[in-house]
């Protein structure tokens, strides 16, 4: 089966309109959410709507939960944006999540507010800790937040980033990760996992969020969004 996992879409609608289309193409059977739908960028009810419509298995993130359950005040432009149903969807969206493909047993998160912002570091040990867990050890660490992808192994297994459609640093272009395997076997088999870099019209993201005069931190985005610097 073949699954893609995306995350930080961040109200980037040209964004996620190529990784949509790009999805289409590959044959993706099965999309799955790992948080930030919305905040940043000018277009977030039609990132929400698109969350909603294709993926299959969600989890939330932090820009989620703090729209979606209204945590800081200077988030009213979101809020008039997507609505109360919006919202409460969002805010209720589960944690984390857990798989097994191909006899890997992943978790699924976000990062914040599961576990402390995770990045490519040299304290092994703080990486591994997400490995385990009340319910037992994984096998493998699926999660997003860092808005840079990436896949490396440790002692305890596989730990993978999907990086950012809407909003990614370094490399701007849209990002997920493919993952091809056994959906829910336990059996060992083999297991495909790579980057996908898609490239998408960033100068009309830019223009879609100059035309919007009340967005928030409005420079900073387009800084992001042309440039993988982050800048706010």
């Amino acid at each position: 089966m073949r699954i893609a996992l995306v995350a930080d879409l961040h109200g980037n609608w040209p964004a996620t309109q190529a990784i949509s289309q790009a999805l289409d193409s590959l044959g993706v059977e099965e999309i799955w959410f790992l948080g930030d739908a919305v905040g940043k960028g000018p277009s977030n009810a039609q990132t929400c709507d698109w969350v909603r419509q294709r993926c299959a298995l969600c989890v939330g993130g932090n820009w989620d939960y703090g729209i979606g359950g209204k945590q800081f005040p200077a988030d009213g432009y979101y809020w008039n944006q997507l609505g109360p149903e919006r919202m409460a969807w969002l805010n209720g969206l589960p944690r984390e999540a857990e798989v097994t493909v191909s006899g890997v047993r992943f978790r699924l998160f976000h990062g914040r507010p599961v576990t402390e912002l995770m990045v490519v570091q040299d304290d092994k040990r703080k990486l591994g800790a997400a490995f385990h867990t009340e319910l037992g050890d994984f096998g493998g660490v699926i999660f997003a937040d860092s808005h840079r992808p990436f896949l490396r192994t440790l002692q305890e297994g596989y730990l993978v980033n999907t990086g950012s459609v809407g909003n990614s640093m370094g490399v701007p272009r849209a990002h997920a990760l493919l993952l091809e395997g056994e959906r829910d076997s336990a059996a060992s088999a083999p297991l495909m996992m790579s980057i996908l870099s898609v490239p998408y019209d960033n100068q009309a993201a830019v223009a879609i969020a100059m035309a919007d005069d009340g967005l928030p931190f409005r420079e900073a985005y387009v800084t992001e969004i042309t440039t993988g610097v982050y800048s706010r």
